[in-house]
């Protein structure tokens, strides 16, 4: 089971993110989801957004970085991240920076820090121990639906030699079944067990979407076992004073951020 950690830091604001359980035993690891709370930023962007494309202040974006990256304990400067694009276009990333089209990394380098952004889309981590190797995907429906999880763990086993049944994942939160109400032409990308008839009265035919088990099935699918793959409990959308929602806020919102890297010790 996924935690929420508060980490103090020397400003007095505090950052909240969740930090999966399985991840915790390994030594040199680092991998989080933050949430909205602990930041600089206000209104709509309250308070610990990372996104840099809300519309948000640049110099709050920096803070609330600087802000989580002291609380977790990384290196501001070995971030890596992507103007995502909801494809399902892999990174082997060898050094920090921004790469713009990607919406998944691997590594196995030491102090580089792979960063998913979402406000609604499933971010998930994966973790291979032997070669301490790590990957980050963005799964929104059209990465899900391109079974971007899938192809995530397939880079890592030809650029790593990773065995999916050694590896560890963590689902971080994204928006729950309950409140992902999508139209035929999103539903039917995926088989009918992922997706349940909307009884809300409505002229056109709508379904609630369980983007969290698409991917839970996904990562069985690729070979990791269940007992290595941790969920957060948590629901963008639902849970308000945690989670920023591009659905609940209609846009007008702020970014988690999900990472993942090993340092040297």
């Amino acid at each position: 089971m996924a935690e929420l950690i508060t980490d103090n830091i020397t400003s007095g604001l505090t950052p909240q993110y969740i930090v999966p359980d399985s991840f915790r035993g390994y030594r040199g690891l680092t991998a989080l989801q933050s949430t909205r709370a602990g930041g600089v930023s206000d209104g709509n962007f309250s308070s610990l957004n990372l996104g840099s494309n809300t519309g948000d202040m640049p110099r709050n974006i920096d803070e609330n970085t600087r802000r989580l990256c002291a609380a977790g304990g990384i290196d501001q400067g070995m971030l890596v991240s992507s103007d995502q694009v909801h494809g399902t276009e892999i990174l082997y990333a060898e050094k920090p920076g921004r790469y713009p089209g990607y919406d998944a990394f691997i590594t196995d380098r030491k102090n580089l820090f792979l960063c998913i952004y979402t406000a609604d889309c499933y971010p998930v981590l994966l973790y291979d121990p032997r070669h301490k190797a790590s990957g980050a995907a963005h799964a929104g429906w059209k990465g899900s639906a391109g079974r971007i999880v899938i192809k995530t763990i397939e880079a890592m086993k030809r650029s790593f030699n990773s065995r999916p049944s050694e590896c560890l994942a963590f689902i971080g939160t994204g928006i729950s079944a309950e409140a992902y109400e999508v139209g035929l032409e999103v539903a039917g990308e995926f088989p009918p067990a992922y997706r349940q008839r909307s009884l809300r009265p409505d002229e056109e035919e709508k379904y609630l979407l369980d983007l969290g088990m698409v991917n839970y099935s996904q990562l069985l699918e690729a070979g990791v076992p269940s007992s290595n793959i941790d969920r957060s409990p948590f629901c963008s959308f639902r849970d308000r004073n945690l989670f920023f929602s591009y659905r609940r806020d209609q846009g007008k919102t702020g970014r988690m951020v999900s990472i993942i890297g090993f340092s040297e010790e």
